[in-house]
């Protein structure tokens, strides 16, 4: 049976400058540059290489294979000086047959390049791309009679599942270097449930199952999962096995209506997610996917945009056994690049082979903002329609969908091409007016009445050092952030045809392109720190809104300086009434929903006022300060920042 060997320790790893340390996988070179400003974060190649004993397999009988599950950008990969495979695309998992190249004593070198280039996507967008082999490299020992390892980094099995009342209809299909032939040689496959009981057992590398009283995979209510298991015999012994959950659902997405799971009416309203942290980048550990899970679940949302690439596969795990409904996409983004089409092709292959089986998972997104600074539109929309046309080719139980650029108006014909479009628009911020987004809505809805539309992106820059009491757009505080985000909101609630709505972004990121609120590098939409530990205010408005576990909030408990006489505070929170306390004595109730605003006196300069609120059993608390003037740390400084996009 498969033995898989982690390699992730004793790497020497040879960086921009020449020199060579040992370092453990998962690794980055741009862990700091890629996130200090300037757009000067270092690209191009570096080597990885490590010692490689020879594994204890039989030569006769098994094969050994190398396994990559994130180099960013391209890898060439070597073994004992002979090269055995390159890849161009840093998000998804890649292998090679090693076995006729090792020897008793082995070097392993790979050498992943992130330079500048006009074929392998990204190569022009809001993030950095960095450097490295930043997931985790296994060897796997195996028969030499195996389950598919070579398809675009695939797993060899193939789960669809159809709901059909209350029974699924399960079609299994296998994939393995051997065909079935008579008794020499046959797959069994089996079905457990939850519990691991085995429900449904079936014979052959196609078959299809019915599972009975199916139990359905139902977003956050109920995501509950299956385990389908696939046996291949040859002359009646078992030589290799692959296993993958499941879940059987239904949805469809209604022009009129939004998006429907299992038969009923479920808005997706989430948020979009980048993979890097403060310091790590992209060199992510589980720790570090789960702690982004829990946050994301703490606000309720229900769905996640995964922008703008592959994520690793234990998020898309995470994201299934908690029930978030996932948009997944590759990084064909900003520019179309002529010379980049076969590698939109790869990338797109790689992205439904490895996660076709993921019930989390209910489109494909085809490109996002490619009108930006694209010159040949003809062979853009070209590849674009290609595209969406291997999608369902390889996949037809799922849409597709395409982010389209703010400024890409409702007619241009790249938004008609996928099954769903989204927008991605920043109204009220890089432009004014919030009120803009309910006209634009209301308009692409009149003007394309059975087009399903969504916001694939929203939000604005917010600092956490950067506070007002009167908040105006480009001022870069919490407190317009507030603002924008209850436009937003309400804006949703008056427009709910909307099939799904994504914010940007629920973490702060790296964008060393930018140079915004006082700190160059980095995009400050997210509803939470780069470093994830502080959940800004407006964190807890999508709280109030999403989420059924009872809490209260006070707004501005980093805006403690505050040169007003009366102040205005604002609570959040899912309960239906507030109480505020000012230094103890009981100042006001409220009845409301969501947004709670109370007038409070701060008395005589140089008084601290603790202000609580009490919601049923939740409390929450601050203590500002009454000031002479106002603290001039609280205002956006740096003449040469400006909250103009990216581009």
């Amino acid at each position: 049976m498969r033995k898989i060997l982690n390699l992730n320790e004793s790497w020497q790893f040879t960086g921009p400058d020449g020199t060579t340390k040992a370092v453990h996988l998962p690794h980055t070179w741009n862990s700091i540059d890629g996130q200090d400003g300037g757009n000067d974060y270092w690209r191009g190649s570096c080597i990885y290489r490590r010692e490689l004993a020879m594994p204890e397999f039989n030569k006769d009988e098994e094969q050994v294979y190398l396994e990559f599950q994130g180099v960013n950008a391209s890898a060439r990969v070597s073994l004992n000086g002979s090269p055995v495979c390159t890849h161009d695309g840093g998000y998804s998992t890649f292998r090679v047959n090693v076995t006729d190249v090792l020897t008793e004593n082995n070097l392993l070198e790979v050498t992943v390049d992130n330079s500048v280039n006009d074929r392998v996507y990204p190569q022009k967008a809001d993030f950095t791309f960095y450097g490295g082999i930043y997931r985790d490299v296994n060897l796997i020992v195996l028969n030499r009679l195996h389950f598919d390892m070579d398809y675009y980094g695939g797993s060899g099995i193939q789960i669809t599942p159809e709901v059909k009342g209350d029974t699924s209809v399960v079609r299994i299909r296998t994939f393995a270097n051997v065909t079935e032939s008579g008794n020499e040689v046959k797959v069994y496959v089996d079905i457990e449930d939850g519990d691991g009981k085995k429900v449904v057992s079936g014979i052959g590398a196609d078959c299809t199952l019915l599972i009975p009283k199916v139990h359905l995979w139902d977003g956050l209510k109920d995501p509950y999962l299956y385990t389908a298991t696939a046996r291949l015999m040859v002359q009646g012994e078992q030589v290799d096995t692959v296993s993958s959950r499941f879940g059987v659902r239904s949805f469809s997405v209604d022009a009129q209506k939004g998006f429907f799971l299992n038969g009923r009416s479920y808005p997706l309203r989430g948020v979009s997610r980048h993979q890097d942290w403060k310091g790590i980048g992209n060199a992510l550990t589980k720790e570090h996917h789960r702690r982004d899970m829990e946050l994301i679940r703490e606000i309720g949302a229900n769905c996640v945009r995964l922008a703008h690439y592959q994520h690793d596969q234990y998020f898309y795990d995470l994201c299934d056994e908690y029930g978030l409904v996932v948009w997944a996409e590759i990084p064909y983004i900003s520019e179309h690049m002529p010379n980049g089409r076969e590698n939109t092709v790869s990338q797109m292959k790689e992205l439904i082979v490895q996660n076709y089986n993921h019930p989390c998972i209910v489109n494909w997104g085809v490109s996002n903002e490619i009108t930006i600074s694209t010159k040949d539109k003809k062979d853009m929309l070209d590849n674009h329609r290609m595209l969406n046309d291997l999608c369902h080719e390889m996949d037809k139980t799922r849409p597709t969908a395409l982010a389209c650029y703010a400024v890409c108006g409702p007619f241009n014909r790249s938004a008609h091409i996928t099954d769903l479009v989204s927008w991605n628009l920043y109204l009220g911020w890089y432009v004014p007016g919030l009120f803009l987004n309910d006209l634009w809505m209301k308009f692409f809805h009149f003007a394309y009445p059975k087009r399903c539309l969504g916001y694939s992106e929203y939000g604005c820059e917010a600092m956490t050092n950067l506070h007002s009491s009167k908040p105006r757009r480009g001022d870069h505080t919490e407190e317009y952030q507030m603002v924008y985000h209850e436009y937003m909101l309400r804006c949703f609630e008056r427009n709910p045809y909307l099939w799904a709505t994504h914010v940007w972004n629920m973490f702060d990121f790296a964008a060393d392109a930018r140079d915004q609120g006082g700190e160059p590098g980095m995009n400050h939409k997210g509803l939470v720190t780069f470093d994830r530990k502080i959940k800004k205010d407006s964190f807890y408005l999508y709280k109030a809104y999403w989420s059924d576990e009872a809490f209260v909030h006070v707004c501005g408990s980093r805006y403690t300086d505050r040169a007003e006489e009366n102040t205005v505070v604002t609570v959040y929170s899912n309960q239906p009434s507030v109480t505020l306390y000012v230094d103890g004595r009981e100042m006001e109730t409220q009845t409301g929903s969501r947004v709670f605003r109370f007038t409070v006196p701060l008395g005589e300069v140089g008084k601290s006022t603790t202000i609580k609120a009490v919601a049923g059993a939740c409390t929450g608390e601050i203590t500002v300060t009454h000031t002479a003037d106002k603290n001039p740390d609280y205002k956006l400084r740096s003449k040469k920042t400006t909250s103009a996009n990216w581009v």
